[in-house]
């Protein structure tokens, strides 16, 4: 399996601030998913226990299908784990190609990662990853209150209190924008 570049050179950057995700878009027109329900199970993994969790979290906001259409095939159920550059929680979905080890608190190719951070930090959390020197920041119009794409991994919007974070890294496929703009476009409204 051939990983991005991008991808690469964050790693090492990843120990000290940043964990990231690569963008792109799958060639494939239909998306089917591996679970049939509309909110997936929110997962906690931490060490080698997983707990479920009943709260507000970064998996409440996206589904299943919607996650599988980002990446353009099926995925598993959410499953969250830290979110360094956000403060919060990473849902993280995983394609048929992600690796063995599936880290939730690390990159990793064909996944989806949703990070949701709501109240007072969210603002704070949005500017920092904004003006961090990994980021080449270019504003998109449309998203929220204001939002920009990092330059190669993710969405990145700031709507009120809260801030989303969308990343698709389809494994052998080139980053892309589209599948964040889509998949921000079906959670924006619930925020």
């Amino acid at each position: 399996m051939r990983v991005h570049p991008a991808l690469v050179a964050l790693a090492g950057t990843s120990s000290a601030v940043l964990i990231l995700a690569g963008c792109g878009s799958s060639s494939s027109s239909s998306a089917t998913t591996s679970a049939a329900t509309t909110t997936p199970s929110a997962t906690t993994t931490t060490g080698s226990s997983t707990t479920a969790s009943g709260n507000f979290n970064s998996c409440t906001v996206v589904t299943t299908p919607e996650a599988a259409a980002a990446l353009g095939q099926s995925v598993s159920a959410g499953v969250l784990g830290n979110a360094t550059v956000e403060g919060g929680l990473a849902c993280v979905f995983y394609g048929p190609s992600a690796p063995a080890l599936r880290t939730p608190n690390i990159a990793q190719p064909d996944t989806v990662r949703v990070v949701v951070v709501t109240g007072p930090n969210a603002t704070k959390w949005y500017n920092a990853y904004k003006s961090s020197p990994v980021v080449h920041a270019q504003a998109i119009s449309g998203y929220g209150d204001e939002a920009f794409y990092d330059g190669y991994a993710s969405l990145s919007v700031l709507k009120g209190d809260t801030y989303l974070r969308v990343a698709v890294a389809p494994a052998g496929a080139a980053p892309s924008l589209a599948a964040e703009k889509q998949l921000a476009t079906s959670i924006l409204p619930r925020l």
